[in-house]
């Protein structure tokens, strides 16, 4: 198949899913004014409703012109050369297939990032601070976008630099190392995120002794989970919104709440929401989602290491030079269709599984208390509580608020 046949190809994907993508939003869209069920009728009372609803319509309008535009820029950048402009840019300055790689993705993922920044900061400082969202300041968030730029050049930047040098070094046969080298990575952020990571954002402390630290430590006995790690993070200087989340295994293993979550819910309400978390890790939850992320990031460079020696991959992109980092763009693209296909088998198993974590919690600690937090949690992100199945089927890795209560009380 010649590069003028693939380009054509990668347009078409580009495109599809554009409309596919657009195509539920509008579905979603239309359901945002549909009777709430009986059973969240005590979500929101009718004003916080209309403020709900208000909120996800501008959302649906700024994602849309977002999209828009973000497609329109990928489409001119392909059909007018801009690939190429790229790669002889970073040719010019080094023709060592490494640095003339890091080069190249750095000038894209800098470029792209810097080309929509007018939109991160429209949605943070307009639309989140008109419904009391955003705690953030202008100097927190290019803090937050100069620190991104860095971790990206030397995380993103290393594992790139080692993959193109087992391609130089195995040939076809680089995937197997390219493989073990993502795999070992993916082990240590999942062990040492919350340590190495998350503190160069976020200050997290310990828990405090108090009632709530006492119940927590009591249910954890009470289900022979050992929990020696349960620390506190300020996402309340970046946002109202509330979270929870379990990272890490063994004597890593932690559970970290934000602040906001503390101030929102009752102690009960919260240790619900850790019985919820302990669950995941009791039902082999976060073994089975990094296994399953390593063997599919295996295929992947499998398929890709069949592909990448292919010079109609590079040329279909634009450029007049055949290279590892520009077929790795093409091939990028061309995967992009068996990426959501495996992403929604991913969020199948991950609504399954947010079942069976909320069975756990309530049959070790109580449904009624996991029921209001949710709803707690749900109104004071003004969360969408009619979406339509066919967006949940496509991107939601948790079930709709109705369906986990329906499921509580059964």
């Amino acid at each position: 198949m010649n590069s003028s046949i693939l380009f054509y190809i990668i347009i078409a994907i580009l495109v599809i899913q554009f409309f596919i993508e657009t195509f539920l939003e509008y579905l979603n869209a239309k359901r945002y004014s549909d009777v709430v069920p009986n059973e969240l009728s005590d979500v929101f009372d009718q004003e916080e409703y209309r403020k709900s609803q208000e909120y996800k319509k501008i959302n649906y309008r700024f994602g849309l012109v977002r999209s828009i535009f973000s497609i329109t820029l990928t489409l001119l950048f392909l059909i007018f050369g801009g690939f190429e402009w790229i790669d002889t840019m970073a040719r010019s300055l080094s023709d060592n297939p490494i640095p003339s790689a890091l080069i190249f993705f750095g000038i894209i993922m800098i470029g792209n990032d810097i080309v929509t920044i007018p939109f991160s900061y429209y949605h943070t400082f307009v639309i989140e601070e008109k419904f009391g969202f955003n705690k953030s300041t202008k100097k927190l968030f290019w803090t937050d976008k100069i620190k991104g730029w860095i971790m990206m050049m030397i995380l993103g930047g290393g594992i790139l630099a080692l993959v193109i040098w087992f391609f130089q070094w195995a040939g076809t046969n680089f995937w197997i190392y390219a493989w073990a080298l993502v795999a070992v990575f993916s082990l240590f952020m999942n062990l040492f995120y919350s340590k190495l990571i998350v503190p160069l954002f976020n200050k997290q402390t310990p828990l405090a002794e108090g009632s709530l630290k006492s119940k927590i430590e009591a249910y954890a006995k009470n289900v022979g989970f050992e929990l020696k790690n349960i620390f506190v993070i300020d996402g309340s200087k970046r946002s109202t919104k509330a979270n929870a989340y379990f990272s890490g295994f063994g004597k890593e293993k932690r559970i970290t709440l934000y602040d906001t979550l503390i101030n929102d819910l009752e102690e009960d309400e919260i240790v619900a929401v850790l019985a919820h978390e302990v669950g995941h890790y009791k039902k082999k939850h976060i073994i089975f989602n990094l296994s399953a992320s390593i063997l599919l990031t295996g295929l992947t460079l499998f398929i890709l290491s069949i592909f990448i020696n292919n010079p109609e991959v590079s040329l279909a992109i634009g450029v007049s030079q055949p290279s590892f980092h520009a077929a790795l763009i093409g091939f990028g693209i061309l995967y992009s269709p068996i990426s959501e296909i495996t992403g929604l088998v991913m969020n199948f198993m991950s609504r399954k599984f947010e079942y069976q974590a909320d069975d756990y919690a309530k049959n070790t600690f109580g449904s009624k208390p996991l029921i209001t937090s949710l709803k707690k949690l749900s109104k004071n992100s003004l969360s969408n509580l009619t979406p339509h199945p066919a967006y949940v089927f496509m991107h939601y890795s948790h079930p709709t608020l109705m369906s986990r209560i329906q499921n509580l009380k059964a």
